[in-house]
């Protein structure tokens, strides 16, 4: 009996240790959090992360109040009722059914009462109504190992891993997949939604400030899924046209000698790149494997926006691309990376950097 109660006593100090240590612990981890981070979901910029916002701190309010209350009553039942060492055998009993139907309902009533807000979100969350700007712009998202390729119907416009929106106006995103389960999440304007093969979805976000937010594949997908990010960019209704005025227009091809000889390279057998991707306004560049490269040099990232577009990345890219992203399917597929092909020279990758950065 005594060695129980030993074991008892023990257990008791524990608990009461680690429930001192529960405050600290919290406070370095929220000591951790910065709403001003780029992806965070505490600084929202749209209506719909703004209502997700809401319910989540519903949510966690309601949580931690029940959190303390149990953890309370439990506490303050161990510390009570510990065994001591001349404790007789108490008396019995079958339980109390007044005590059981209160802490019945009361569960009830607390699921009830946020399953209202939870199910008012989810319907505000499915489309914009009437008091958001709507000019019916719809976007089609797809998600592809590793990389985000996204289409404007209206427009009869593709590009890759750059989204443009018009700020202040409601745009409806509707999310593919080509081959595995993927997720699109942009943070600060929604939450995520996943990109289902053969499951069409769908979301719809407004960005209420002009600037450049940071998306990225919330699903484990793969190897090289921590790489597989976007960018959305929100800019006036009038850059938004004028973007899509420019991006609809054929590649500007360039009179540069080394981008000529760039360009003969990428149309080329031996490298094989027109077979992959497409250049808008060339006879053989039709390939839809890889991103469209039409206006490739407009872009402020590539390779899924982990690296930014400037020369020195270009060429580490062209150089080595499983290095750069693991996994990658130009490094699996193409002849001149895979070994079925002789290797890309240092001259040739220059003459490539110099034509894809023709691309404006």
């Amino acid at each position: 009996m005594f060695s129980l109660y030993k074991k008892i006593l023990f257990i008791t100090k524990s608990a009461k240790n680690i429930f001192l240590a529960l405050p600290l612990l919290l406070l370095l981890l929220t000591l951790g959090c910065s709403s001003k981070d780029p992806q965070s979901t505490f600084d929202t910029l749209g209506p719909v992360s703004e209502l997700q916002l809401e319910l989540f701190y519903i949510l966690f309010w309601v949580g931690l109040v029940v959190f303390i209350l149990v953890a309370v009553a439990v506490f303050y039942i161990i510390l009570k009722y510990r065994a001591k060492p001349d404790d007789s055998i108490p008396e019995q009993i079958h339980g109390n059914t007044k005590l059981e139907i209160i802490w019945t309902v009361i569960p009830i009533l607390l699921i009830i009462g946020i399953a209202i807000p939870s199910v008012q979100a989810i319907f505000a969350s499915s489309k914009p109504d009437s008091k958001y700007t709507n000019n019916n712009l719809t976007i089609d998202a797809v998600g592809k190992q590793w990389w985000f390729e996204f289409e404007y119907p209206e427009y009869g416009l593709i590009t890759a891993n750059e989204v443009h929106i018009p700020v202040g106006e409601a745009v409806t995103i509707k999310l593919h997949s080509q081959d595995v389960l993927h997720s699109f999440w942009v943070p600060k304007l929604a939450g995520k939604v996943d990109m289902v093969p053969n499951n069409d979805n769908h979301l719809w976000l407004q960005a209420d400030e002009p600037g450049i937010y940071y998306g990225h594949c919330a699903e484990f997908c793969g190897q090289a899924h921590a790489l597989m990010r976007f960018k959305l960019i929100a800019e006036t209704r009038e850059e938004f046209e004028a973007w899509i005025s420019h991006q609809k227009t054929n590649a500007w091809t360039s009179s540069d000698p080394l981008a000529q000889e760039g360009m003969e390279i990428f149309m080329s057998r031996d490298a094989g790149c027109y077979a992959c991707h497409t250049i808008q306004g060339t006879d053989k560049a039709k390939g839809n494997q890889g991103p469209n490269l039409t206006h490739f040099a407009s872009r402020t990232h590539f390779a899924a926006g982990i690296l930014e577009n400037n020369q020195e990345n270009l060429r580490k890219w062209l150089k080595e691309p499983d290095k750069v992203k693991p996994g990658n399917l130009m490094a699996k597929n193409a002849a001149v990376y895979n070994g079925t092909s002789d290797s890309l020279t240092e001259q040739e990758i220059s003459a490539l950097v110099a034509f894809l950065r023709s691309l404006q």
